[in-house]
């Protein structure tokens, strides 16, 4: 059975942790991370490096919430 890719987000998931697959050319990318906003068609995702990356909501092909990341050992 092939992959069934959802957009399972809205912009009332604004500061939770997502995960996104989009369309680039060649391909996909993916990307993980908070939602700090979704406007004029424009997704703002700022990873755990602190990266801000921006998705057009067109070339969007599956996201989801998912849950925090859990911590690295060594980290409290």
């Amino acid at each position: 059975m092939p992959a069934r890719l959802v957009i399972a987000i809205t912009s009332q998931d604004t500061g939770k942790r997502i995960t996104t697959r989009r369309r680039v050319s060649g391909g996909y990318r993916d990307a993980v991370g908070i939602l700090e906003s979704w406007e004029e068609g424009v997704l703002r995702l700022r990873k755990k490096d602190g990266t801000l990356v921006e998705i057009l909501e067109e070339t969007l092909v599956a996201a989801k919430v998912v849950p925090a990341a859990p911590p690295r050992p060594g980290q409290v």
